[in-house]
């Protein structure tokens, strides 16, 4: 009887643990889209994903489904993220734009969470377009990134290399969005030097003055000799950090000037007025012979903040030439711009991988957990841990993306939306 009782108190056990099992081995459910998922190293958050120039964007869950979705009357500019208050920010591509240089926007919006307006403000003529980044600063204003248009007459007058053809480089605008009205801005066209027509102005030396912007370093086919495509801002030390694709560079701009300041080389936190605090991504771009290129093509320059780990680093998503990297930079407690000395960063941390690769678009976000979000912008999304794991992929299935953003559950952009 004793052994008995000693068997069934084992086949009990064995049951009880066999049960216990069932629950924690569960399988998850995945969506066709999910490519690779382990619920142990990812991060339990939503991913705002951002279709590049589409009427639509969604949250998608970790296993791979839409848990809302919004449909918008205009085509993004490209794009959109979820405030704090559970509305959304974007910029949307105007009806009939006179600039349609890819990526054009011409019209800001503040959406609610139901998709409906609550406001707008077009930023769209034959002379200028906003186009696409947008963001929004602590003191509630509105900046983003306009092209502006310099006729090819005026341009060749001032040592551009054009006759026929207009340019359109960049400008920084900030609106503040209770009032419509511009209260400060940035002109890349304030801030140039040229070194192929002694006669005419701007003429210099652009090795010995890397604070300024070589105007001919791209040549001119269509006009879009700049071609930003990525700004954010740093609270902290009051500057926007502006990815200008085809310098191959970011350039870091004194944001607490006067607009009037912003015009010169003097004035504002740093004294250097509108000139570039700092560059990096490429030394090239200023004829500087010392530091390595680190950058070809680049997207979202986006510095990490607060709680998130590497706060005050920025990522930055290098597109490449045949593989694409996602490299973390130590950024300078403060900025030096020297001519002829090896003015990049390090390097913190980096991912690639043979099957990551995009020419355009695409970035990456740190999340809360430490691992990296990135948009792949032909592909869909990955999710990498500090160590380079790839725990995380979700296949869009033919849908290109701009961006993704991650959104924990608690935090007030989720929880102000009301849609759960």
């Amino acid at each position: 009887m004793k052994n008995l009782f000693f068997l069934f108190l084992v086949a009990i056990t064995i049951l009880s643990c066999n049960n216990d099992d069932d629950q924690s081995n569960t399988p998850v459910i995945l969506s066709d889209n999910v490519e690779a998922y382990d619920g142990d190293l990812i991060e339990n958050s939503y991913v705002l994903a951002i279709e590049n120039g589409g009427t639509k964007s969604y949250l998608l869950n970790k296993e791979g489904f839409k848990v809302n979705e919004w449909n918008f009357e205009d085509n993004l500019g490209n794009d959109l993220e979820i405030l704090p208050n559970g509305k959304l920010l974007g910029i949307f591509k105007s009806e009939n734009p006179e600039i349609v240089f890819g990526g054009y926007g011409g019209i800001l919006k503040i959406l609610n969470s139901d998709g409906s307006t609550a406001w707008e403000f077009p930023y769209s003529s034959p002379n200028f377009i906003a186009h696409h980044d947008v963001e929004i600063l602590p003191n509630g204003n509105i900046l983003f990134i306009a092209w502006e248009r310099i006729t090819s007459t005026e341009a060749a007058q001032v040592g551009v290399d054009t006759e026929t053809t207009d340019i359109f480089p960049e400008a920084l605008i900030e609106i503040n969005p209770t009032t419509n009205q511009i209260v400060w801005e940035w002109h890349s066209f304030d801030h140039i030097i040229q070194d192929k027509f002694s006669n005419l102005p701007n003429y210099g030396n652009i090795s010995d003055n890397p604070q300024l912007i070589d105007i001919n370093y791209d040549t001119v086919d269509n006009g879009d000799i700049m071609h930003a495509n990525g700004i954010d801002y740093d609270e902290e030390k009051d500057v926007i950090y502006l990815s200008v694709n085809y310098y191959h560079e970011i350039w870091v701009i004194d944001h607490s000037t006067t607009t009037l300041e912003a015009a010169t080389s003097s004035g504002g936190n740093y004294n250097k007025g509108g000139n570039l605090l700092y560059r990096f991504g490429n030394p090239q771009a200023y004829k500087n012979t010392q530091g390595q290129r680190i950058f070809f093509n680049n997207h979202f320059p986006n510095l990490l903040e607060g709680n998130e780990p590497g706060a005050g680093n920025l990522l930055v998503y290098v597109n490449g030439m045949d593989q694409s990297t996602v490299m973390e930079l130590d950024m300078p407690g403060s900025f030096s711009l020297l001519p002829n000395v090896n003015n990049e960063p390090n390097i913190i941390w980096s991912f690639t991988d043979p099957d990551l690769y995009f020419g355009r678009i695409s970035g990456a976000v740190r999340l809360q957990n430490g691992n990296t979000l990135i948009a792949e912008g032909d592909y869909g999304f990955w999710e990498v841990t500090p160590d380079l794991e790839v725990v995380w992929k979700y296949n869009g299935q033919g849908i290109r993306f701009w961006r993704c953003y991650g959104y924990l559950p608690d935090e007030e952009s989720i929880t102000n939306l009301d849609i759960f």
